[in-house]
C-alpha cells in the first residue's frame, strides 16, 4: 500500500482569535465578507449546507485569505425537496 499525504494551506489564525485581539478596518471587513459570501455561494452550488458558520470556523492567513472549515455538521440538501420546516429553530450564542 502506498502512503497517502494530505497537503493543506497554512492558516495561522481564525476570525474568532483575530477579533479578540484587534479591531478590523472597514477594508478588512469588506474583504472577509466578500470571501465568506463567495465560499457560501460555492458550497451552496453543490447543495451543501454548512450549518455551523461562526468566527472560529473561518480560518485566516497573513495575506487575509479566508477559508471556511469544520464541515462536521454539514448536510447535502436535495434540490428537489421542500426543506421548509427542517431548519434550526434557534441558535444559542
Amino acid at each position: 500500500m502506498k502512503d497517502i499525504y494530505i497537503v493543506q494551506c497554512l492558516m495561522e489564525c481564525d476570525l474568532y482569535k483575530l477579533l479578540r485581539h484587534q479591531r478590523l478596518t472597514d477594508d478588512h471587513i469588506c474583504y472577509f465578507l466578500y470571501q465568506i459570501l463567495r465560499g457560501l455561494k460555492y458550497i451552496h452550488s453543490a447543495n451543501v449546507l454548512h450549518r455551523d458558520l461562526k468566527p472560529s470556523n473561518l480560518l485566516l492567513n497573513t495575506n487575509c485569505d479566508l477559508k471556511i472549515c469544520d464541515f462536521g455538521l454539514a448536510r447535502v440538501a436535495d434540490p428537489n425537496k421542500d426543506h421548509s420546516g427542517l431548519l434550526t429553530e434557534y441558535v444559542n450564542c
